[in-house]
């Protein structure tokens, strides 16, 4: 059975993202678009258009052309808006890095999505310029100034010329804006290409659920590389005239003190942010009442901790929200009008979802739990340079397959309660099992290993390695200290047992079901 939105049919704009939300600053003018939180530094929306048409025309000066691929190793800053549309106005392709990887993984993408440049911040240069040395990057810019880079501002001193004054971008249903990286249902992290009219589709679909005003104050702590920073937050804020206030990193008593000094209305987190806000003793040293509401997304948010958030805070909406990388992100999402606790909301405008049982492919009804299989105008095109990933994802139908079990109720209301793909979801980053377990039998000491998620009320899931060890001598805390060399901090193995054989099926898959079983 497909089920279908309860909102109203959208007739949707096929438009380049530069024409629906960079484009709309003039309504704006001198209001701040975007805040640097911990320095107060401020682009208003005529600078930010502005600011945009200086940087496409350094890009271009640099020879980067329609289809190139530039790379963005950042944490949040506002000159992350500026560079990102810059890369879009030109008809170029932004992929987005965690700046948490390590020169490894760093490499893998650049190499992967054939990057031409990247742009940095100085504590992550050092990384950026090794990384160079292994790849096709012919420049290395970085936000500021630091030795051995171009300064990014150096860019915008230009008088625009030579920014297109017609969008380059000629059919926006093929025409890429962006290359973020997911493992998808399984596997290594792969690019995942998506259209001007993916996420301009995604943004008009979001904003009939998530209603910004324009005298709203979003906080920008989630990263802009990730789908859910870079859609929801950094574009849909800023097409609607909300001011963003970006925040690098997440600390406490940072986090907390923007919320009180900026009087933020909005507030984009993870389970384990709300958590923090439910349960931590710091949170009652600050006055957080001007937030209408926050949407919670990336990982499941359950009823119990979304309710113990309403205790806390009684006036504040909490919201839950279902996407993924691969969806631009919102499938679903819950309404401040709704007031169920523990699901993600009502299905997204212009989106079809079926239940189906993953073995027998029997689609299922009201009430019946199968896997998601999500089609729309969000779906994206492909995964980069990876037909057979694509074909595993996407079927004929065009219902992308999200290895995510749910069902939905007689109100029109998702709900995920279960995975049949092997991602971990750690404080709403993913972590995959194949990466890791290639890691660790590339120890001598290791002979064989498993990785699984393992339950975690702070972050959601720890990663747990089984390990068959060829050299017992070698201790755990020092393979674990191996893997977490090669990845980055959120992906490290939290956990790790020792074990005589890994369960594995007759054509050689993991069991992770008996591994799971053991490990509860």
């Amino acid at each position: 059975m497909i089920f279908t939105s309860q909102y109203p049919e959208i007739d949707l704009e096929c438009t380049s993202v530069t024409d629906y939300v960079i484009n709309n600053c003039d309504k704006y003018g001198d209001k701040a678009a975007l805040i640097d939180g911990p320095s107060g530094r401020t682009i208003t929306y005529k600078q930010l258009k502005q600011y945009v048409r200086l940087c496409g025309h350094g890009l271009i000066a640099k020879g980067i052309k329609k289809g190139d691929v530039v790379a963005i190793y950042s944490p949040n800053l506002p000159e992350y808006a500026v560079l990102f549309h810059a890369i879009a106005a030109i008809g170029a392709i932004a992929t987005t890095v965690n700046p948490l990887y390590t020169v490894e993984e760093l490499v893998k993408q650049l190499k992967d999505s054939k990057a031409r440049l990247i742009v940095t911040v100085s504590v992550f240069l050092d990384k950026a310029l090794a990384a160079q040395k292994e790849t096709a990057i012919e420049e290395v810019f970085v936000f500021g100034e630091a030795e051995g880079a171009t300064p990014f501002a150096s860019l915008l001193k230009n008088d625009g010329s030579l920014y297109p004054e017609e969008s380059p971008i000629t059919d926006p249903k093929k025409d890429l804006i962006c290359l973020p990286y997911s493992s998808g249902t399984s596997g290594v992290a792969k690019g995942v290409c998506l259209s001007h009219y993916n996420v301009v589709a995604n943004l008009q679909q979001a904003m009939k659920i998530l209603i910004v005003k324009e005298e709203d104050v979003a906080l920008g702590v989630l990263p802009f590389f990730h789908i859910y920073g870079m859609v929801v937050i950094m574009n849909l804020c800023l097409r609607d005239g909300a001011t963003i206030v970006t925040v690098p990193k997440f600390e406490p008593e940072m986090f907390l003190s923007l919320i009180q000094e900026k009087k933020i209305t909005v507030a984009h987190i993870v389970p384990p942010l709300v958590l923090f806000l439910a349960k931590h003793p710091i949170v009652a040293k600050f006055d957080l009442t001007s937030l209408r509401y926050i949407v919670s997304g990336a990982a499941p948010l359950s009823a119990e901790l979304q309710g113990s958030l309403l205790e806390r805070f009684p006036g504040l909406k909490a919201l839950q929200g279902y996407g993924m990388t691969e969806l631009s992100p919102v499938a679903c999402c819950v309404s401040c009008d709704d007031d169920k606790l523990g699901t993600c909301g009502k299905i997204a405008p212009n989106t079809e979802i079926k239940f189906v049982d993953p073995d027998t492919k029997e689609e299922k009804n009201v009430g019946e739990q199968g896997e998601l299989w999500i089609r729309g105008p969000q779906v994206m095109q492909c995964y980069l340079g990876n037909p057979t990933a694509t074909a595993e994802t996407i079927d004929a139908d065009g219902f992308l397959h999200t290895g995510d079990i749910g069902y939905i109720d007689a109100d029109g209301f998702v709900y995920v309660v279960d995975r049949v793909k092997e991602l971990i979801k750690y404080k709403g980053y993913q972590v995959a099992p194949a990466e890791l377990e290639g890691i660790l039998i590339s120890h001598p000491a290791v002979a064989d290993a498993a990785v699984i998620p393992v339950a975690d009320e702070e972050a959601g899931e720890l990663p747990k390695a089984f390990v068959v060890m060829s050299d017992a001598s070698v201790s755990h805390e020092t393979i674990m200290a191996f893997v977490a060399e090669h990845v980055a901090p959120h992906k490290k193995i939290r956990l790790m047992e020792t074990i005589d054989a890994i369960p594995k099926s007759a054509s050689g898959k993991i069991l992770r079901r008996v591994l799971r079983a053991r490990a509860k």
